[in-house]
């Protein structure tokens, strides 16, 4: 069984860089070695900060031979009169490499067959890798010595193995060898001679090579120092993806602070421990513990130099805070509300004071439209800014919104007032949760409305590279906020409000109106793919002003959902789409005359579909009197000749489709939909 062995040993990597370039060196493997016919069973990728690695598995000794059959000239050009091979016939075999006897006739032309033997892979590979290398790609990528190759860290030794035999090349004045490195603080030089002994010889050099195994190793003994102890860890993912990647051998040390940094606020001090300095806070009974977790990347038995560093980088962290904490403390959050007209909100938008006021209005209205407690919601709003300008949130500003609620509570308002406050910047992300409060969700999404209208009113282009003031996450935070509490919100009313009291002079506000709608849609799209087809959300949107009734439009989408899942929808379709095609081009009415009907099958269309009162039918009864229009429509079309000769006749034929077409467009424009 023959195995490759990859490894790239650098300087300190970007831990952000180590998965984007182990996927990478995965992709960009799988497909060269396809593309050179090299069969291989699998590929695994290994990373440390140190190191990239590749082992690829069950690799083939070379590449398959292969047989081509290639077309020569045309036969009475391959041969003169007298049978023999013409200088066209001969000169192709010359060119191919093959004796011209070898040339046979099939089909009136002239061929040969030419036996390509395959390359051996060691060959291969020296030609293969280092241009892999080299399609890296990443941010912060740079120059070293007098290399003219960009490289996210300087590159400090290869190995590079085809089971015991080294596959030399050079890349970046480095020759691959067998010879790699062991961990920094044991600095030795190891000999791999084969790429089965690679995990376990640099595992004996304190170097745990395979990132999954050391995320394991990281939770297994950071919860057994904390049990050591009585307390709970607290692991969160992202923090453990990053410990994963900045260290070789994780050792986990258990620190502490004096007790009198608990009385800031948890989130603080968790965010200094957690955010800032990488540590894992400890808990006990649910209480926030005075010790923490730090992850070391050493090798040895002397931790109190690493003890005594870490508690004395937290505790100036901390220091920083309860000096920040006692300083905005001197006086109640609403004091802060002035000072917010000396912060930008954005070039030619005003400040952060005039935002908090379109905010209070925008909330205001949503307020009174839900017949939410106003006074609570309007607080809310007026101080949900507040503490962008306190000295703590200066200093971490991503505590915004947690310290406003501590402070809130501080300075005697409610507990709704204080959540509403914190929750008016959810969701966080795609995958966080929304607002729970109603003070929250209202807030937020008028303070999301202001800024996505603001930024188009604007002028500005929201595209992958570019999203002013993160317009897409508030976008789908405004829809999920919306969809996930039921909320009855018109959105498009929200928007006009918006647009009439935002500070910009806008020449055109009903193309900005629209171009928003355009990009909520697209939002609301991608928000519901997982959920419903993308033809479904295309025909439940074209037909209506989905922004105004979202409630509404979620119950179209699971009514036309079971209709196009039920298993008599082949003809529901070709009955709707045919009406559709007919009248597409054609000037139509719904003001059918029934004097003018000369076929029974008209006659039954028309009875059936005049019953039909749209505006007065519940979606599940108007799916049901659709559904049963079914074969009416059938007949009609087998039995009708609707371009009929007599111009009256005709038209009202076209009449009586377009009203039938109004009918299912109560529903979706069935047009969308593929069948």
């Amino acid at each position: 069984m023959n195995k490759y062995l990859l490894e790239i040993g650098t300087e300190e990597l970007a831990y952000k860089f180590i998965p984007s370039a182990m996927e990478q060196l995965k992709t960009e493997f799988t497909k060269a070695l396809n593309e050179n016919g090299i069969n291989f069973k699998d590929i695994n990728i290994y990373a440390t900060p140190r190191r990239l690695s590749v082992i690829v598995n069950d690799i083939s000794e070379k590449q398959a031979d292969i047989i081509k059959t290639l077309k020569g000239p045309i036969e009475n050009i391959a041969y003169d009169e007298n049978g023999e091979l013409t200088k066209a016939a001969i000169g192709f075999a010359n060119k191919n490499g093959i004796s011209p006897e070898n040339l046979y006739k099939e089909n009136n032309y002239v061929w040969a067959k030419i036996e390509q033997k395959g390359k051996y892979t060691k060959d291969l590979l020296k030609d293969i890798v280092p241009e892999i290398i080299l399609k890296l790609k990443g941010t912060h990528f740079m120059r070293w010595a007098d290399l003219d190759i960009k490289f996210q860290r300087p590159i400090r030794w290869i190995v590079s193995l085809l089971n015991n035999d080294i596959v030399e090349f050079e890349f970046a004045d480095i020759k691959a060898t067998n010879i790699t490195r062991g961990h920094r603080f044991a600095e030795t030089e190891i000999i791999i001679n084969s790429p089965d002994e690679y995990l376990t010889k640099l595992e004996a050099a304190k170097v745990i090579a395979d990132p999954k195994k050391r995320k394991e190793t990281i939770v297994m003994l950071s919860k057994a120092k904390a049990k050591e102890i009585d307390a709970d860890i607290v692991i969160d993912d992202d923090l453990l993806d990053e410990i994963t990647f900045i260290t070789e051998w994780p050792i986990p040390v258990v620190c502490s602070f004096e007790e009198k940094y608990l009385e800031i606020p948890e989130k603080v001090t968790v965010t200094v421990m957690a955010v800032h300095q990488r540590y894992f806070p400890l808990y006990k009974d649910g209480k926030l513990l005075n010790k923490f977790i730090t992850v070391s990347n050493y090798v040895g038995d002397y931790f109190d130099n690493i003890k005594a560093g870490n508690e004395r980088v937290v505790k100036a962290r901390l220091e920083d805070a309860i000096f920040f904490v006692h300083e905005d403390t001197q006086k109640p959050l609403i004091s802060y509300l002035d000072d917010l007209k000396g912060v930008t909100f954005q070039k030619g938008c005003g400040s952060i004071y005039d935002k908090t006021k379109r905010i209070c209005t925008l909330s205001k209205n949503i307020a009174k439209e839900i017949h939410a407690p106003l006074d609570s919601v309007e607080r809310t709003a007026l101080l949900c800014k507040a503490d962008l300008v306190t000295k703590l949130v200066f200093e971490f500003t991503e505590l915004q919104g947690y310290i406003g609620a501590d402070y809130a509570l501080r300075s005697g308002e409610t507990k709704e007032v204080a959540k509403g406050i914190m929750e008016h910047y959810y969701p966080l992300n795609a995958e966080s949760e929304t607002a729970q409060s109603l003070e929250g969700q209202i807030v937020g999404i008028a303070d999301k409305i202001d800024t996505i209208v603001t930024v188009f009113a604007d002028g500005k282009k929201i595209s992958g590279s570019q999203d002013p003031l993160g317009v897409r996450r508030a976008t789908l935070g405004v829809l999920k906020t919306i969809l996930e509490n039921n909320m009855e919100i018109n959105v498009s009313k929200l928007i006009n409000n918006a647009i009439e009291i935002i500070p910009v002079k806008i020449d055109d506000k009903t193309k900005l109106f629209n171009n928003i709608k355009e990009f909520f849609e697209q939002r609301l799209i991608i928000l519901l793919s997982d959920t419903y087809k993308h033809n479904v959300l295309e025909a439940c949107i074209s037909e209506n002003d989905v922004l105004s009734d979202l409630k509404d439009f979620i119950t179209r989408l699971n009514i036309i959902t079971d209709i196009v899942n039920n298993k008599e929808y082949g003809k529901f379709h070709e009955g709707i789409n045919r009406i559709l095609r007919l009248i597409k081009n054609e000037n139509c009415s719904p003001e059918v005359n029934p004097d003018l009907f000369n076929t029974a099958a008209e006659k039954s269309l028309w009875i059936t579909v005049k019953n039909i009162d749209e505006r007065q039918l519940s979606y599940p009864q108007l799916e049901e009197k659709l559904t049963n229009l079914t074969p009416f429509i059938s007949e009609f079309f087998d039995k009708v000749l609707v371009m009929d000769k007599n111009e009256k006749i005709k038209q009202n034929r076209i009449n009586l489709l377009y009203l039938i077409k109004t009918k299912f467009a109560k529903l979706a424009d069935f047009s969308k939909i593929v069948y």
